[in-house]
């Protein structure tokens, strides 16, 4: 592991109180080099630093610069797969998200169908309107929800009388198998009501599509939970076909914090290591003194 100090000679020049002969002799060496053999000489302010590397989180950020990402990286690069992930409960919400960047659209959606169907909602209802969601929903998905023993009936029942009475006279007659006497829409309503289970399910998928559409929108405003019975690929395909990345990376940042770390999980050590260099300086240098202390001890050797 190695950090380039050349733009530390100073410090150490200051902290060690070099003279000029000194900081020219040490041009290329290590920190510990530099160090060990200013202790060697006697030198106390280099025995004194040597101590404080492991305790003194200011001093850990300013000798090594670690403000700087990509001093953060060569030291995370050195970190096993394990390390590296005991890191990214330490970081900000938003700076995680960003790194889902580093994931192909398709493998972030794949990632989606398999997050609670709660937090998928969410994110779809980020990037479409509720309107654009029952719009863009395939039939067989409003069927679904239409059909779905979680559906409370008496909503239905109720929201039906909304339809134009000529489309209940037709979802009727599907499952009737016969022409309906009544065109008065309460009296076919209670008429679907009284259909066997079986017909009950063939009136409502028989509806018209944007008819269909109006009475699902209409049960999901009642009932936002319903949103969650439509298929996770229903909703990614929907993404799919028109949201680019950015637009969908955006929009999951509504996904809880413990997810979105699963998710970075699956990235290799290199770009992991990348995303972790964002976390708060401090913090990081406070996990390196807590966590690996051998690390800084590398660091030192150089």
């Amino acid at each position: 592991m190695s950090i380039v100090i050349d733009s530390n000679l100073a410090y150490l020049q200051s902290r060690l109180n070099l003279s000029a002969e000194k900081l020219e002799l040490y041009q290329g060496k290590s920190i510990e080099e530099v160090i060990e053999a200013e202790a060697a000489a006697g030198n106390q302010l280099a025995i004194q630093l040597a101590e404080e590397l492991l305790t003194n989180v200011n001093l850990l950020i300013e000798i090594f610069k670690l403000a700087d990402p990509n001093n953060k990286f060569i030291i995370l690069m050195n970190m096993n797969y394990q390390q590296l992930r005991e890191f990214l409960p330490l970081m900000e919400h938003e700076d995680l998200v960003q790194g889902l960047m580093f994931f192909s659209q398709d493998k972030l959606l794949s990632m989606l169908e398999h997050i609670p169907s709660e937090q998928l909602v969410k994110t779809v209802l980020e990037m479409f309107s509720e309107e654009e969601v029952i719009q863009l929903m395939p039939e067989n998905q409003l069927d679904k929800i239409l059909t779905s023993h979680e559906l409370d009936k008496d909503k239905v029942l109720e929201n039906l009388k909304s339809i134009p009475p000529e489309y209940l006279a037709q979802i009727l007659e599907t499952a009737l198998g016969k022409e309906v006497e009544t065109k008065n829409s309460v009296e076919m309503v209670n008429q679907i009501n009284n259909l066997n289970p079986l017909e009950y399910k063939d009136a409502l998928t028989s509806l018209q599509p944007t008819q269909k559409q109006q009475l699902t929108l209409a049960l999901t405003k009642e009932n936002p939970e319903l949103y969650q019975l439509f298929d996770a690929r229903a909703y990614t395909k929907m993404i799919n076909t028109y949201k680019q990345k950015p637009e969908l990376v955006k929009a999951m940042n509504v996904i809880e914090t413990e997810e979105i770390i699963k998710m970075l999980h699956e990235l290799p050590n290199d770009l992991l290591s990348i995303v972790i260099t964002q976390l708060d300086t401090e913090i990081f240098a406070e996990q390196l003194m807590d966590k690996h202390p051998e690390l800084i001890a590398d660091i030192i050797a150089g």
